[in-house]
């Protein structure tokens, strides 16, 4: 791994403040968005007294050493007396690898500098306490918001136990994301749906309804990008879709297929037959499928993150539920009208505008002539 040395981002006479050193492990972090998951993005930097930087590294991918870890084998023999910064509290149990606090601690380590703290019950302020009990100067809550951002998915499901949902959609400049008919191919460009498939690389589990695979029968994996295939889950409660579909029979990703108990337990029964085919039956709610149970159960199989790409009743089954944490739309310079074309959200929604959710931290970026808003659904 290249080493930077200070002299390379500093004019003359210019110190580095805590938070561009912080900014760097965030940086290194980021490299291995969509790789980690059940694990946070880490990234860490290793500054010695005269202020240059010995070492860098950060998590590759679970299972892997951490941050810490890659930052300190970068540095070698020059670890001793330095300060890490790190952009998530060092955790301080033993688990797929060991605690990386006492790596920094044996290491000599004088001080370290931490972006946000951990929520994982096993460590959430062990990692600091250790730290501080074996002498080590330890600074807390350095660009602690954008590291909390950067691990949105892993503190929701560490507070929550749930994946962190985001809706993903396309639709036309008056809101439709399909015909009456269903059909949708294609609102977006392929830029937009190139970067949608980015976006599933990213994300754990892909989730669709019944009629998305009617309609369209979508192979639901990142064949435009390089990177992993996400679970596939499909909602069908009477367990009514031909099992002749893609999700079930390309042999590309893993398929879940949630059901309701009332639906035919022979037709679960040969779904669940077929190879990479995996079918849950789970209780309803209100005449649907109870998805805060499948959050539940998902989130107990450390599944960490959902991408929900519909269609209109599905997406309006989130919202309404409270259920969504994100919403990616793409929003095409096109119209199609028509009271019975779809709109992006279905579902009850809100009586008035006093009940509208409005985005927080939104975001913009065009793909070409499309236009792409993200944002939080913070709801109080």
């Amino acid at each position: 791994m290249a080493r930077l040395y200070i002299w390379q981002i500093m004019k003359a006479g210019e110190t580095v403040t805590d938070e561009e050193y912080m900014q760097m492990a965030l940086d290194l972090a980021e490299k291995a968005r969509g790789c980690t998951s059940p694990n946070p993005l880490v990234g860490c930097v290793i500054v010695n007294p005269e202020g240059q930087i010995v070492g860098k590294g950060y998590h590759h991918k679970a299972g892997q050493p951490h941050a810490e870890i890659m930052a300190m084998a970068d540095a070698g023999n020059q670890v001793e007396g330095c300060t890490a910064y790190v952009t998530l509290e060092p955790c301080s149990h033993y688990g797929r690898t060991g605690p990386c606090c006492e790596a920094l601690i044996r290491a000599g380590i004088k001080k370290v500098v931490a972006a946000a703290d951990d929520p994982n019950p096993k460590v959430a302020g062990r990692g600091f306490a250790r730290l501080q009990e074996a002498g080590v100067e330890v600074v807390r809550g350095v660009l602690a918001d954008k590291a909390n951002r950067q691990n949105e998915v892993f503190m929701h499901w560490m507070k929550t136990g749930r994946p962190f949902v985001a809706l993903k959609y396309a639709m036309t400049l008056d809101g439709k994301i399909a015909t009456a008919s269903g059909d949708s191919k294609w609102i977006s460009n392929e830029q937009s749906r190139t970067y949608a498939h980015k976006l599933r690389s990213i994300y754990d589990c892909i989730l669709v309804g019944k009629n998305t695979v009617l309609n369209d029968d979508p192979s639901l994996t990142c064949r435009l990008v390089e990177g992993k295939n996400p679970l596939r889950i499909v909602l069908d409660s009477h367990c009514q879709l031909p099992m002749d579909r893609k999700v079930f029979t390309d042999g590309e990703a893993r398929t879940l297929l949630v059901t309701s108990l009332k639906a035919d337990r022979d037709k679960a029964a040969a779904f669940q037959a077929l190879d990479q085919v995996t079918v849950w039956q789970i209780p309803e709610k209100n005449g649907a499928l109870d998805l805060g149970i499948l959050l539940d159960r998902l989130g107990q199989q450390e599944k960490t993150s959902v991408l929900v790409e519909g269609g209109s009743q599905v997406h309006g089954a989130f919202f309404d539920g409270k259920l969504a944490q994100r919403v990616y739309a793409f929003i095409a310079p096109c119209l199609i009208g028509g009271k019975r074309n779809l709109g992006a959200i279905g579902g009850r929604g809100a009586r008035n505008m006093d009940l509208r959710v409005t985005l927080q931290e939104p975001q913009y970026e065009a793909f070409g002539t499309d236009l792409m808003v993200t944002g939080l659904l913070e709801r109080s």
